[in-house]
């Protein structure tokens, strides 16, 4: 059973204006089943929300962790929820 799961993680370290939140969308879509956005935030940090299959989000989870992510990775928090919806696709804002 691989039930629906809403993913919220964010990312710190220098993981702006190197690509990341363009990568990250690139790698939800290649994954697929996952809507939401990236999102960079004002003290440096991106916001990732994805919605989905629980697998797939952990895919990207596993992707956000690993050393294939544009620029340096320091730290990784997550938090797991049920799916809210309302997004349309997977979204850069």
């Amino acid at each position: 059973m691989n039930e629906e799961a809403r993913l919220v993680v964010w990312v710190r370290g220098r993981v702006q204006q190197v690509g990341f939140r363009w990568f990250t969308r690139a790698n939800a879509l290649e994954i697929g089943g996952l809507i939401g956005f990236a999102l960079n935030l004002d003290d440096g940090r991106v916001q990732i929300v994805a919605e989905g299959p629980r697998d797939n989000c952990h895919r990207l989870l596993d992707w956000l962790r690993s050393d294939d992510t544009p620029g340096r990775v320091d730290g990784v928090t997550e938090i797991w929820d049920t799916p809210r919806g309302g997004y349309d696709g997977f979204a850069i804002r």
